[in-house]
């Protein structure tokens, strides 16, 4: 069996992140000689094992596991699976990381690093793993941009010892606007450093101030509204795929999924219902 053969790679750039590098890759015989990168390194074992030497040490990384390098670190690659291993990778550069720590004020201490090459956290594996997948699928510019700063924050709070960001405080004013800007762009959403730029706050502090307002992170708050929208919609003898189409989720059968998620029926059984009851409704 040609083993090689079946290696597989899928590398690109995340422009809503700036540029952000990813890689999705399995590899069986690939052997990485010592390197450094720039950048940060954080990936996520999907399946398999790694084995790697880093900081005069070998490690190693098991399927569930993250692995950490700092910049400009020495390190290698290879299989400890006969399977070899799969993974998720993220290969910041040093600004696109602390671009988003001093939207908070947190780094005003130097440059953070992680003391660990290996790491066990389970809340923080699944974190970047779904992160990795939303910015795989080409999610709203909204949703990907709160998330990478989320995620970011619980890296570098839990395993990098920076301090924690001040509370979130109250800006309503700022909130109300952004509700505002949202509920009048569903189909067109604007990015997150857009919608911090017309209320004049930082994208992570604006961001933290409006989950703590409404409970929701914008991109969350957005969905609920499009449902809403949805139902009104669906409600009033609308189509699921006029509907669809009307509220920018990107086809019927995205709607459906998160329509049912939300209100446990489907649209057109909705929309059938709600027609029977008008139907059936005394003069």
């Amino acid at each position: 069996m040609n083993t090689a053969a079946m290696e597989q790679t899928r590398f690109w750039r995340a422009d809503e992140l700036g540029g952000v590098e990813l890689l999705h890759a399995r590899y069986i015989e690939q052997r990485f000689a010592p390197h450094v990168h720039e950048g940060y390194v954080f990936t996520v074992i999907e399946r398999g094992a790694q084995r790697f030497h880093h900081r005069g040490s070998e490690h190693l990384a098991p399927v569930g596991s993250m692995v950490l390098i700092n910049p400009d670190e020495v390190h290698t690659g290879s299989k400890a699976h006969e399977e070899g291993w799969l993974y998720r990778g993220f290969y910041p550069e040093i600004a696109q990381v602390t671009t988003v720590l001093d939207e908070l004020n947190l780094g005003r201490g130097g440059l953070p690093s992680f003391s660990a090459s290996v790491l066990r956290d389970a809340e923080l594996t699944r974190t970047f793993a779904t992160l990795h997948q939303l910015l795989d699928s080409g999610g709203a510019a909204l949703q990907q941009q709160t998330c990478w700063r989320e995620a970011l924050l619980m890296l570098f709070r839990r395993h990098a010892r920076i301090p924690d960001p001040p509370s979130a405080g109250r800006e309503p004013r700022a909130v109300a606007q952004a509700r505002e800007l949202l509920a009048a762009r569903l189909v067109e959403p604007p990015s997150l450093e857009e919608l911090a730029a017309a209320v004049n706050l930082s994208p992570f502090h604006f961001a933290r101030v409006f989950r703590k307002a409404t409970g929701l992170p914008p991109h969350a708050w957005l969905k609920q509204r499009r449902l809403e929208q949805a139902r009104a919609l669906l409600k009033e003898g609308c189509a699921p795929s006029s509907v669809a189409m009307q509220l920018g989720f990107a086809d019927q059968s995205h709607l459906s999924r998160q329509f049912k998620q939300a209100y446990g029926v489907a649209p057109g059984e909705y929309r059938m219902a709600c027609a029977r009851s008008f139907k059936t409704a005394p003069a």
